[in-house]
């Protein structure tokens, strides 16, 4: 039985406008607020730019001051605009992820299930209609891998800065993307081969180890192709001219709030996060710029394990490399993990994990341990009892369920590159038509 798409994005769409209308009601009259906390503060932000105030005036906004441009019409004609903005954004990230395995001629069928398993999953379709405007950078940056596969790389790029400036974390995709934009897969003028899912099935044995991580770094012979720089240049242009706009309206503030803070910052509120407690029982001393830096080195170690070894296969990449930065992260929060939520169902097609299975068992473990640490920080802001460092403990259990979600999720995984060498053959090409 095929599931028709256009009736899983309608009855999505239902269901979302159904949560924000339920999100109002339960605002007006029940004490525990529907509405995600962050969603007053980018309002507040939007009222403070409708009056003409820098919107960095609202303590804790710490944001591009493009949302807040956004969010004007909240303002102007309802408060919950934004609410549907972000929901609109999350269906459109099913519509890419449909694009983007069609693109890689995955079967209907397959695709809709894919889709389904964004849309319908409880965390991704209430974050938007709580407020939370992650949807629109998940948006982007499938935008920004659908225009990549096209080859079209110079709107990609315009993309890619534009998300970076308004959210910086995209920022680890950057290598990968110059990694895979070699002169063997896109040339000007030439529309790039994309390996199609088919060919790859049947080779569940294939291995990392046979030929993928050679053509991995191989690429940095031809670092500085003309493709690649004007990708740097482009995107580089667009987020430093964002960040130059914004930096002439509201000055260095911005470039603190929004930037520089997000660098050296230390939050010594309960989180996820491993340093949490580190950072809560320093809070009082004055930490060296050394000391605020130093968890990134283990970050960004992994990270650069992760860029070179699977940025031929862009989708998963990206997708590992998201796990490996909410996990190490300094501080993690539950809308963090929407980050690559969306990622997920664009490299399902090739997994070998069965869900009866290691499905199951990763699920479950992954979620088991985090109902943990909520059941301890529960006790916590609630309750009031002093369970600082069993909710540590509970965020090292998080941080080694995510190490092993990402191990499994690796081991499983059928390396793809997505594209094919532009000077191979005619019979290699009709292999992976």
């Amino acid at each position: 039985m095929v599931i028709n798409f256009g009736l899983v994005l309608i009855f999505s769409t239902i269901l979302r406008v159904l949560l924000i209308l339920y999100g109002d009601w339960q605002d007006t009259h029940m004490e525990v607020r529907y509405t995600d906390v962050d969603y007053l503060v980018f309002s507040d932000a939007a009222n403070l730019i409708f009056s003409g105030e820098s919107p960095f005036k609202r303590t804790t906004y710490r944001y591009s001051p493009l949302l807040a441009f956004l969010l004007i019409p909240n303002a102007i004609l309802h408060r919950s605009w934004g609410k549907y903005l972000f929901s609109a954004a999350d269906l459109l990230v099913g519509y890419l992820i449909r694009t983007i395995l069609k693109l890689r001629g995955v079967p209907e069928k397959i695709c809709t299930y894919c889709v389904m398993a964004w849309l319908f999953n409880p965390f991704t379709f209430t974050i938007g209609t709580r407020g939370n405007c992650e949807p629109i950078v998940c948006a982007v940056i499938l935008w920004v891998l659908t225009c990549i596969m096209r080859g079209k790389v110079y709107q990609a790029a315009v993309w890619y800065g534009l998300i970076v400036h308004f959210r910086i974390y995209p920022i680890i995709y950057a290598l990968p993307i110059v990694l895979v934009l070699d002169r063997q897969y896109i040339k000007s003028g030439q529309k790039p081969m994309l390996v199609k899912w088919s060919s790859h099935q049947g080779n569940s044995n294939q291995c990392l180890g046979d030929t993928y991580p050679k053509s991995s770094w191989s690429v940095l012979a031809s670092i500085f192709s003309g493709t690649r720089i004007l990708f740097g240049l482009m995107s580089g242009a667009v987020f430093l001219g964002f960040t130059g706009l914004f930096y002439y309206l509201y000055g260095w503030e911005y470039l603190h709030e929004a930037l520089l803070y997000h660098l050296t910052r230390t939050d010594p509120r309960h989180n996820f996060s491993i340093y949490f407690y580190h950072i809560y029982l320093h809070y009082e001393q004055e930490l060296s710029i050394l000391e605020k830096l130093a968890s990134f080195l283990p970050q960004f170690a992994v990270q650069l394990v992760l860029m070179f070894n699977y940025a031929l296969d862009l989708p998963f990449c990206f997708l590992v490399q998201t796990v490996a930065f909410v996990a190490f992260n300094k501080v993690i929060t539950a809308q963090y993990f929407v980050w690559f939520f969306c990622l997920i169902p664009i490299v399902l097609p090739w997994s070998k994990m069965k869900l009866k299975w290691e499905g199951v068992i990763c699920i479950l473990v992954w979620m088991g341990i985090q109902l943990n640490w909520l059941m301890w920080g529960y006790l916590l802001e609630f309750k009031g009892k002093n369970v600082l460092l069993p909710l540590w403990g509970a965020s090292l259990l998080f941080m080694a369920a995510n190490c092993y979600v990402l191990i499994v999720i690796i081991r499983c995984h059928r390396y793809s590159s997505i594209f094919q060498h532009l000077n191979s053959s005619s019979k290699e090409r009709l292999k992976v038509k």
